[in-house]
């Protein structure tokens, strides 16, 4: 019994102190505001040994926020916003990844990283200084501290295992084990807010929460953040700090590159059975009447959207990367030969460009696109001007050259002269660039920026 008091007053303590610290950063950081009432805050000693999210619950142990509170009280305050931001730049919803390990570090780093950014008294703690000399090198190698730039980093890095659990002491301030457990293994372990045996059903089912109207909810607090930050900054005439470039790197419009492709794509036929104009009906009918003879056999042919005619400009001057462009080809390639994606016959032309045509590959089959990338070499390296490819492409098209080309995919660096008017086909300059940047197309164009790692 005595024990059992004796927790319940810890929790109540507990809990006082993280909704005194919630108070503290609402007076001084009014954009939290959303992000910070998302959270409830429940007493857990069961599954951690500190606290941890996965952007829907917030579970502590009470004794780690009392003593945690003992020994420096802004510490307190600084890990609860440490997992808060945590949910606003969406660590937790991560896919595939190489190794959970790192992201969970490079998670930290950026987030410790904002926080020291904000210079709040309140929000000052011992690690502090020793965080921010480790971060001015790391500073120099990285120009924006996101957790996927850091996390990329790292990996190139292939830090021994030391220098890994020396991270962690100097970064970590919650646990991330939620992040990587379904609704159902949650359920399972009996975490607070997942399942409760003795509630209603519509009480159970409402504490699974989609995943997909999750990630909604915390991009929306994101995106509002953002422009709450962007509009404070102009107010005083300040730059952006670390946390407005972080919500612009989380919060920037990611594009599917095969979705993309597919504005280039015509419809035509092509040979293939076509299971779902078949009608199962008068083909079992059939056998049943006549023993072996159904009365309709399968289509043999299928009406498909596919790539057969269109052209890849490539921006070839000396700003722009062979090892990109190559990688660019080879990703539009493994796009184009999945399944229906190509005719069997086909008319690209792979159009290598500086300030003049240096050359002109024509491919009609994925034979000769796979003999193309074997001996693929980038000519020019000189100034950059657009224009002569679409003069290039307008006179193969008055020679017949082509017969309905739907566009071309024009990979570049931004900085060249453009075509005066809109040319009589589709348009898309591809940008590569792991900054934000501001790139300038004309208005008849498709702009597309696309991360190193998307390609």
């Amino acid at each position: 019994m005595l024990d059992e008091v004796t927790s319940e007053k810890t929790e109540k303590i507990a809990l006082e102190i993280l909704q005194m610290s919630k108070n503290k950063l609402l007076v001084n950081l009014r954009f939290l505001d959303m992000a910070l009432s998302r959270l409830t805050p429940t007493p857990d000693d069961k599954h951690t040994t500190s606290c941890a999210t996965d952007g829907k619950v917030f579970i502590f142990d009470s004794k780690h926020i009392l003593s945690t509170f003992r020994v420096e009280d802004n510490m307190v305050t600084r890990n609860y916003l440490h997992t808060v931001f945590h949910c606003v730049f969406r660590h937790m919803f991560v896919n595939a990844l190489i190794n959970t390990e790192l992201w969970d570090i490079a998670c930290d780093i950026a987030v410790e990283s904002v926080i020291n950014d904000l210079k709040l008294d309140y929000l000052t703690t011992l690690r502090s200084g020793q965080q921010e000399q480790f971060l001015e090198g790391f500073k120099g190698e990285i120009k924006t501290l996101s957790a996927e730039k850091i996390y990329r980093f790292l990996l190139d890095k292939k830090l021994p295992q030391k220098s890994i659990d020396a991270l962690k002491i100097l970064f970590k301030a919650d646990d991330h084990f939620l992040w990587y457990l379904t609704d159902e293994q949650k359920s399972g372990l009996g975490i607070s807010g997942y399942g409760d045996s003795g509630a209603a059903d519509n009480v159970i089912s409402a504490f699974f929460v989609d995943r997909a109207e999750l990630i909604d909810d915390w991009t929306g607090i994101g995106e509002r953040m953002q422009v709450d930050m962007e509009t404070f900054g102009k107010q005083r005439g300040t730059e952006a700090g670390l946390l407005t470039q972080n919500l612009r790197e989380v919060n920037r419009e990611r594009y599917d590159y095969t979705e993309f492709l597919k504005k280039f794509a015509v419809r035509g036929e092509i040979m293939k059975i076509n299971p779902d104009e078949f009608d199962y009906n008068y083909y079992t009918y059939g056998l049943s009447l006549y023993k072996n003879m159904p009365l309709i056999e399968p289509l043999e042919y299928k009406d498909v959207k596919a790539i057969r005619e269109f052209v890849i400009a490539i921006d070839t001057s000396g700003s722009t990367s062979g090892e990109l462009v190559q990688k660019f080809v080879q990703k539009t390639y493994n796009i184009l030969k999945s399944a229906e994606s190509f005719f069997t016959k086909i008319n690209l032309h792979i159009i290598q460009c500086d300030a003049a045509i240096q050359e002109d590959v024509k491919i009609t089959t994925q034979e000769e696109f796979d003999a193309y990338l074997k001996t693929m070499k980038i000519h020019g390296l000189g100034g950059t001007d657009f224009r002569p490819v679409f003069s290039y492409v307008n006179s193969l098209a008055d020679i017949g050259e082509f017969s309905n080309l739907k566009g071309i995919i024009y990979l570049t660096d931004g900085y060249g002269a453009f075509p005066a008017k809109k040319p009589d086909y589709e348009t898309a300059f591809v940008f590569i660039d792991d900054e934000p940047n501001n790139y300038k197309v004309p208005a008849w164009a498709i702009k597309l920026v696309l991360r190193s790692d998307e390609i």
